[in-house]
């Protein structure tokens, strides 16, 4: 099998389960996306994952439903998958994989095989939110282009692997180093399409919790989740995760690449969450980088009817690191809050999960939202920050529910 067969795979497995109904159609899909993503979007299973919602299948795009977010822990099976090229490498191609480190700023170079990543560094672990940039894209008011995601373009793990501060000194830092360019073994079909290059600031790709990750949940990664070693950056968003990473070279110079100083960026100031790139910000736009303070509700979902003797309104909130101080729930869109209860917390950069008993209710209509206040006191906005990518999308969810 060869880098493109693994594309056939993906539309044979979903062929199997035949043709899409309407019945599959899930109330969940927020009725704020366009009219044409409702129409397309389906529930399809990928091989090696259950059930997901197709936004797209060459490169696939797969989102996670949004019922897998009543726990803070997002099983692999059900972890969303994001591409950018449509030649993603099979398995059998991977078996083959090695990492290359070095580049001008470094002291040599060097080439690490997997058993290198799992045996020559130490291990450590970090449960973090893997969220791609354009997550909620499809809600944005007016809609912009780019795959329109709704709520489950992303997912908490457990991670594992060396630091990639560790991977690099093996290779030596030179003083001059300003940036780690990052590059995968998936590819473009089309040579007019750019390569999904990216990179990192250097004082980013020497912080402690960012690592070359092996293992997702106590398990390999999953084949669409990067395997046999991605980057993993919490606190920022998935553009700098790179999945089947095979290069990694140090720097002297900003990369000027498509994905880097064209796309994934932001008005410059619009958040205050994120920090100017040193290389590759400029007056009027920044790469997006740090991820905003945010909640879902996971249950209940539009539409449904709920007894009159009560429900429990689940989820999870996260931010860029600095943890869940309180969650919020209110049961008239917004006009009034109550304070959840938040679950075990499995470290700043992971989900927390919350729950909210609401007790006997009277009969009618409610519009359930829930809002997150990080430990640093910043909190979901009430008012969409529009920008033409639909980046950061805060914006508390409003579930119209029955109670009868």
């Amino acid at each position: 099998m060869n880098r493109r067969k693994i594309l056939t795979g993906i539309g044979a497995a979903v062929l199997t389960g035949g043709p899409a109904r309407a019945a599959e159609k899930p109330l969940w899909l927020s009725p704020l996306l366009p009219d044409g993503t409702r129409e397309v979007a389906v529930l399809e299973a990928l091989p090696g994952k259950q059930k997901l919602i197709r936004l797209s299948d060459r490169p696939p795009n797969y989102e996670t439903p949004i019922e897998a977010f009543r726990t803070a822990v997002t099983p692999n099976e059900q972890f969303f998958v994001r591409y950018h090229l449509a030649d993603i490498p099979s398995m059998a191609d991977l078996g083959k994989w090695s990492l290359s480190v070095g580049g001008e700023a470094a002291e040599r170079q060097i080439t690490l095989s997997l058993d290198d990543l799992n045996k020559n560094f130490q291990e450590v672990e970090v449960a973090a939110v893997c969220q791609c940039s354009g997550n909620r894209r499809g809600l944005s008011s007016p809609h912009v282009a780019g795959v329109e995601w709704g709520y489950g373009a992303m997912g908490s793990a457990t991670w594992r692997g060396p630091r990639l501060k560790d991977v690099l000194a093996k290779a030596g830092v030179k003083a001059g180093a300003v940036e780690a360019w990052l590059d995968g073994t998936d590819a473009q079909v089309l040579t007019t399409t750019p390569d999904f290059h990216k990179s990192l600031p250097i004082d980013k790709a020497m912080a402690d919790d960012v690592i070359v990750a092996t293992t997702m949940n106590g398990k390999p990664l999953p084949h669409l989740n990067g395997y046999p070693a991605r980057i993993v950056v919490p606190g920022w968003t998935a553009t700098y995760w790179m999945k089947h990473v095979s290069s990694i070279q140090l720097s002297t110079k900003p990369l000027d690449s498509f994905w880097m100083q064209k796309a994934y960026r932001v008005p410059a100031a619009m958040f205050a969450v994120d920090r100017p790139f040193p290389t590759q910000d400029n007056q009027a736009n920044w790469p997006i980088t740090d991820i905003v303070v945010n909640s879902l509700v996971a249950d209940p979902i539009e539409g449904t009817r709920l007894p009159a003797a009560g429900f429990t309104v689940q989820g999870v909130a996260w931010d860029r690191g600095h943890g869940i101080r309180q969650v919020e729930i209110s049961l008239d869109g917004g006009k009034t809050w109550q304070r959840a209860n938040l679950g075990k917390d499995l470290g700043r950069y992971a989900f927390r999960a919350f729950s909210f008993d609401t007790g006997k209710l009277p009969s009618g209509e409610y519009v359930v939202s829930s809002r997150a206040t990080s430990n640093a006191g910043e909190a979901q906005v009430e008012t969409l920050k529009f920008n033409p990518a639909g980046y950061h999308n805060n914006v508390p969810q409003k579930i119209a529910v029955t109670v009868a």
